[in-house]
């Protein structure tokens, strides 16, 4: 849950880079609290004709900025600009290219973007002053 509450303390950080871990985690507990709130969006009747509930979408628009940060900050981890993120236009191709990058590991040591959030795990305690503020430890 702690990956979770750093990226929505992030709402709008689009510097920096987010592990491989942050990023996943964050869209694990984004998927689960997006199917408990469809499945009460049900319960109560609260969808409209199209399927959508109003619980889902407000959570979805509440979520919109965040999502593209982290995503923004995980593209940043594999020395690429936040500019591949327009690749989701590209209806299938475009998803499975991101999905490749948001899996790969980010680059080991500082890039452009910033410090190497994994810094402390890859170089043992000397890293562990590269480390940006803010990322979980464990």
């Amino acid at each position: 849950m702690q990956w979770y509450t750093d990226v929505i303390k992030k709402y709008v950080v689009f510097s920096g880079r987010a592990r491989r871990k942050e990023f996943w985690m964050f869209a694990l507990f984004n998927a689960v609290i997006s199917i408990v709130l469809s499945i009460i969006d049900n319960a109560a009747g609260l969808t409209n004709s199209t399927g959508n509930g109003v619980l889902g979408s407000i959570y979805s628009l509440a979520v919109l900025l965040p999502s593209l940060a982290v995503a923004a900050r995980r593209l940043h981890d594999t020395n690429r600009s936040a500019l591949w993120l327009l690749l989701i236009f590209a209806i299938v191709i475009g998803w499975i290219v991101l999905l490749v990058f948001y899996i790969q590991e980010g680059n080991a040591g500082d890039n452009q973007y910033g410090p190497d959030p994994k810094a402390a795990e890859r170089f043992g305690a000397g890293g562990a002053s590269n480390v940006e503020p803010g990322y979980p430890t464990a």
